[in-house]
């Protein structure tokens, strides 16, 4: 298989050379300098907003932000709580975690590759946007807690914030800070999460090829030979993401006797009956390092994942229909594990800036 190649660059030319002229409390406020963005080869082109470029000041202040608990109620929880570096931004955790130990009811989602998002955040969908979604962990009880307009005052009582946010957004003033410049900062830096040096990019590239048994994995996987069992994998799991982006019901819960689900997923966002048991087709990339598997975190490995999807799932009146039993082989099985593991970029871990600041 060979990956489309398309490369996007954004530079916002000459808008490193404009200075503000603003002065307030002392500190001069200069126009942010561009972080230029290319696209990994084959990826599609990330959807960056007018309205929030990527900065250099930006991302930093995001990554900053990212890090630090000053946006939780007790001051003891931070985004990085929950989206570590070293578990590819999950945490490693059947569900989240948040403040005093308060437990949600579905696992942390990955950040990697976020930014190429297009249809909605969360398991469910229900942000539009990283800047919107910014909004939802910070003032959730079982998360973060906190009062955005409490969690802007501080930000705003903080010197080394009230420099940071100057420089990052060009405000005239402290009392600019607020939760819709937090976002967008927390959002740049999110964004910058890409991860594309895996041994599979490598293949793809030309640059490296598969053991005999990853090659068979990848045949498995893609469906690409009539003589190989069919896998199903790919229709949901595609190329370079290893997601479609969509929502599906892949047959994990059982439908209660009242029609509903334990967990309606993308149905309790948009009411729609036939959303009901759907949750966002999560990436495989990292797929080995991003245990336990599914919405809630039910499946501890990744031999469970196959054991559920060779079953079937649950029946439901919206199951995926590419979600049947299959025939897999330990050998097949052992194959596509193989070819899993290619997805797994460790050159990623070991990005300075991805890393905690403090």
């Amino acid at each position: 298989m060979r990956l489309r190649s398309s490369v996007w660059i954004w530079t916002w030319v000459g808008y490193a050379f404009l200075t503000n002229t603003c002065q307030s409390g002392g500190i001069a406020s200069t126009a942010p300098v561009p972080f230029t963005w290319k696209d990994p080869v084959g990826f599609p082109p990330m959807l960056i907003p007018s309205d929030n470029p990527l900065t250099q000041e930006g991302v930093e202040l995001g990554r900053r932000l990212f890090f630090d608990p000053v946006l939780s109620a007790d001051s003891t929880v931070s985004c990085a709580s929950c989206h570590r570096p070293e578990y590819y931004f999950t945490d490693g955790k059947k569900v989240g975690e948040g403040i005093a130990g308060r437990l949600g009811k579905r696992s942390t989602m990955s950040l990697v590759n976020v930014g190429y998002y297009y249809s909605g955040l969360f398991w469910d969908g229900r942000s539009p946007s990283l800047e919107e979604q910014a909004f939802h962990p910070v003032r959730d009880p079982v998360e973060m807690g906190l009062d955005w307009d409490q969690a802007a005052r501080r930000l705003r009582k903080s010197p080394y914030y009230q420099e940071q946010f100057k420089k990052a957004f060009s405000l005239r003033s402290a009392d600019q800070i607020d939760r819709v410049w937090t976002a967008k900062a927390l959002a740049q830096f999110e964004r910058t999460l890409v991860s594309s040096h895996a041994k599979f990019d490598s293949v793809m590239q030309g640059l490296a090829v598969f053991t005999p048994q990853e090659k068979r994995g990848w045949t498995i996987f893609f469906d690409a030979a009539p003589e190989l069992p069919v896998s199903e994998c790919n229709h949901c799991h595609v190329d370079p993401l290893f997601t479609d982006l969509t929502f599906q019901n892949n047959g994990i819960q059982q439908v209660l006797p009242s029609g509903r689900f334990p967990d309606d997923g993308r149905g309790s966002h948009t009411h729609n009956r036939f959303d009901q048991g759907k949750f966002r087709v999560p990436t495989l990339r990292n797929i080995m390092h991003t245990a336990p598997y599914m919405h809630d975190g039910r499946l501890a490995t990744i031999d469970a994942v196959l054991d559920h999807y060779a079953g079937g799932g649950h029946p439901a009146i919206n199951l995926s229909p590419n979600v049947r039993r299959l025939e897999l082989s330990p050998d097949d099985r052992r194959d596509l594990i193989a070819f899993l593991h290619t997805l797994t970029d460790k050159h990623f871990l070991h990005q300075p800036q991805f890393q905690n600041p403090w």
